[in-house]
């Protein structure tokens, strides 16, 4: 035979056909591109496409900010280095914004707004403050819940109010002396020549009853609720033993008195028994306390409603608290009445800009 010449083959049987057909079927490989085969392709990549990054890493489309590893203490040395060692505190959530602003004129127009330092009380507002004034907010963690705290009574706010003295005693804690002011405030004038002497805390009176000129600097009487009735929005306090012992007694006030829906309370109560428990009677570290002058610091009820004071004491009004009145839109428009939103006018000076 031939190399090259094929061998005759014998055609199978009849009967052996069909088991000759099969044999040869089972010894091919099968054929890849099976309906199975592309389902469990596909889903090995959907797999690998979800935990292995492909391509290079693309950047995020927020980045995170600087400014959430800013701490209280960076932020205190860095806006008390403009005031001596003494810094303005405020402390604000998003839709307090404007209120700042407006506040914020009325500082800088006393050339005090270099030593202000924000409490940001959500990482928005963090951001957005130091966007437009580098350094001059600071979020201290835990942030609470910003839409809860906005309400007047509910327990948000009094979460909002009650950090007020801790925050307050950590400045103190790391040397410096700090004036406290709610954002509802307006400076006519320069309070720091009204801080005479060399007192524990300052603080200003929150009941309408006119005061002659001349009254008392001492801690008011109690009143009907068997304490004083002390604003605890407006407070100076310098960086002693006697201003820390108030700080922890109202600390431990707002412990013994949360919020409940019977009582609703906020932290002025329990600033106020802190007072009376610690300056107004007789213990082995008193607090020393200075009631500042009624005719510069009143409360709503005089600059607001009381006209005929007013004028007898026109010239003499430092600082005007527009409180006792809830409502974003109640407040702006008394403050417009009084010509005291100031963001209308002179909105390019605040050091956030124009918000």
């Amino acid at each position: 035979m031939s190399l090259h010449q094929r061998p005759h083959q014998k055609p199978p049987a009849a009967g052996e056909s069909l088991l000759f057909s099969s044999a040869t079927a089972s010894s091919r490989p099968l054929p890849l591109l099976t309906l199975p085969y592309l389902f469990s392709l596909l889903a090995l990549l959907l797999f690998a496409t979800l935990l292995l990054p492909w391509g290079p890493t693309r950047p995020s489309s927020v980045p995170a900010s600087p400014w959430r590893a800013y701490t209280l203490q960076e932020a205190a040395a860095f806006a008390a280095a403009a005031g001596n060692g003494t810094l303005l505190l405020a402390a604000v959530s998003g839709p307090y914004l404007p209120f700042l602003s407006n506040w914020l004129i009325s500082v800088r127009r006393a050339g005090r707004a270099d030593q202000v330092l924000v409490i940001a009380e959500d990482y928005e507002t963090l951001d957005r403050i130091n966007a437009a004034w580098p350094g001059h907010a600071v979020l201290v963690p835990p942030a609470p819940d910003a839409p809860a705290a906005h309400k007047f009574g509910s327990q948000g706010f009094f979460n909002f109010t009650s950090r007020r003295p801790r925050h307050l005693l950590q400045i103190l804690e790391l040397g410096y002396s700090v004036m406290y002011n709610d954002v509802d405030m307006v400076w006519l004038a320069d309070p720091f020549p009204y801080l005479i002497g060399d007192h524990d805390v300052y603080f200003m009176d929150d009941l309408t009853p006119v005061k002659p000129l001349d009254h008392s600097h001492e801690l008011p009487p109690p009143g009907k609720k068997g304490r004083t009735y002390i604003c605890s929005c407006m407070i100076f306090l310098r960086p002693t033993e006697g201003a820390k012992l108030l700080l922890w007694k109202w600390i431990d006030e707002l412990k013994e008195q949360p919020w409940s829906k019977q009582r609703k309370s906020n932290d002025q109560p329990a600033f106020n028994w802190a007072l009376n428990k610690t300056a107004g009677q007789k213990i082995c570290l008193q607090v020393d306390v200075y009631l500042l002058p009624q005719s510069a610091f009143p409360t709503e009820g005089l600059y607001f409603k009381n006209k005929t004071w007013v004028k007898e004491t026109k010239g003499k009004h430092v600082i005007i608290h527009n409180n006792y009145i809830t409502g974003f839109e109640k407040k702006i428009k008394r403050f417009r009445d009084h010509g005291l939103w100031l963001v209308d006018e002179l909105g390019h000076e605040s050091p956030l800009g124009r918000i």
